[in-house]
């Protein structure tokens, strides 16, 4: 069941999954989260929102569901939606699509930098 988060909570659960980095190539007002030099999830500091990676059927699917998830600001709009934490209807699954973004991208990865990364043996990646 999804349940109502904040910016501190996505950004924790972008932090905790293995081999991800934070960065801050757009200044502070914004943590990137990427997994092997390649970007998962974005993270304003100065809003409430979080900006993840989508299959593009997904998306569509999404933003038609939720009103709280949009095209993705500032990002390509097929392939990144954003999901408004302050929104008053803001019972998305945002831990699953933080997940579902990390894997879709992790899983792009070359197979020697997913080992390099120690993420071949992990049982999400297989």
């Amino acid at each position: 069941m999804a349940k109502r988060v904040d910016r501190d909570q996505a950004a924790g659960w972008a932090r905790s999954l293995p081999a991800a980095v934070e960065e801050f190539p757009f200044g502070p007002q914004a943590a990137v989260f990427k997994v092997g030099a390649k970007m998962f999830a974005l993270v304003p500091t100065d809003q409430q929102s979080v900006t993840v990676k989508v299959d593009p059927v997904d998306g569509v699917a999404l933003r038609s569901q939720f009103a709280a998830i949009t095209a993705g600001y500032h990002m390509n709009k097929r392939h990144w939606v954003t999901i408004d934490l302050g929104a008053d209807d803001q019972l998305v699954p945002v831990e699953d699509l933080i997940e579902e973004s990390y894997l879709l991208v992790a899983t792009s990865l070359p197979k020697k930098l997913r080992t390099q990364l120690g993420l071949v043996a992990d049982d999400l990646l297989d």
